[in-house]
């Protein structure tokens, strides 16, 4: 029988958690509850008023993998869901809004992916967001040069970009917004890939094309429609080893010279957050965020 433990004044049932997860390091489910409720107060704010698709992987990356949108069964009444609209009809989802919940959400062992949007406002966009894709033998390297000349262009328009590792191969760059919806950024953050394209042809891309991806980094612009995630800052990522989707300085990005810099993994995490903060917290200063041109 799982051990309950008491969260906040929550009941939770926390199983199996001596099995390993990450079988490269050998890094267990109550490490990985571990590090959840050690970046609580750093994840938390990302995760709030939005709706939460879990990619599961209960038996490791090497076992099945699966994504839940849909309220899971068996959820406790206390964790807080809310209804979605979609275009095939409204679906309800998980909101992760306290400690509790988040430990309850860990020990499904999911990835955290969230939408640029919030739940009080789906219609209004409030994050633009480039998913940096090296197509080998192109690396992250490649990808921080690209976020370099995304976060001048950005910077042009009047948007502060901040970066983090996807937590797999690329990187992420992530900027807030106001007044504008999902499609009208999806417009402009298409427009800016396709410039990217134009002043770094032998590097950037801003076509899916598999044929044309070796070598390049794929600039993914459409992570800012409304019905598309993108993995949650401070989520770990179901790979071999327990690596992170990491918030940066831009600093790391201008002197990446290694793919291996730009790969932190859950033990490294809360040294950082000691050192940094959180280093996405400007984005949820008001005023911080820019309006589209």
């Amino acid at each position: 029988m799982a051990p309950i433990t008491e969260v906040e004044g929550r009941r939770l049932a926390l199983s199996n958690l001596e099995k390993v997860l990450y079988p490269a390091t050998g890094f267990t489910k109550a490490e990985v509850l571990h590090y959840y409720a050690t970046v609580a107060d750093v994840l938390l704010p990302h995760l709030r008023e939005r709706p939460v698709s879990f990619l599961r992987y209960p038996d490791g990356p090497d076992g099945q993998v699966f994504f839940t949108k849909n309220v899971p069964p068996g959820t406790p009444d206390w964790v807080t869901t809310a209804e979605v609209p979609r275009s095939e009809g409204p679906a309800r989802m998980v909101l992760v809004q306290d400690l509790p919940s988040l430990m309850w959400a860990a020990n499904l062992v999911a990835e955290f992916h969230t939408h640029q949007w919030l739940i009080g406002d789906p219609g209004l966009a409030d994050r633009i967001v480039f998913d940096l894709d090296p197509g080998a033998p192109a690396t992250v390297v490649d990808c921080c040069e690209v976020a370099l000349w995304l976060r001048e262009r950005l910077a042009a328009d009047g948007f502060e970009a901040y970066a983090k590792t996807s937590g797999s191969k690329g990187l992420h760059l992530l900027a807030a917004v106001r007044d504008a919806s999902s499609e009208q950024v999806s417009d402009y953050a298409k427009a800016l890939a396709m410039e990217a394209e134009k002043a770094m042809p032998r590097l950037a891309l801003h076509r899916m094309t598999r044929s044309l991806r070796p070598g390049k980094v794929f600039v993914d612009w459409s992570q800012n429609a409304a019905r598309k995630t993108t993995a949650t800052p401070y989520t770990l990522r179901a790979r071999p080893e327990p690596l992170v989707s990491a918030p940066v300085t831009w600093e790391e990005v201008e002197e990446c010279r290694a793919p291996e810099r730009m790969a932190f993994q859950a033990p490294d995490i809360g040294p950082r957050v000691q050192d940094y903060g959180d280093l996405l917290a400007p984005l949820f200063e008001p005023g911080h965020a820019g309006r589209l041109p």
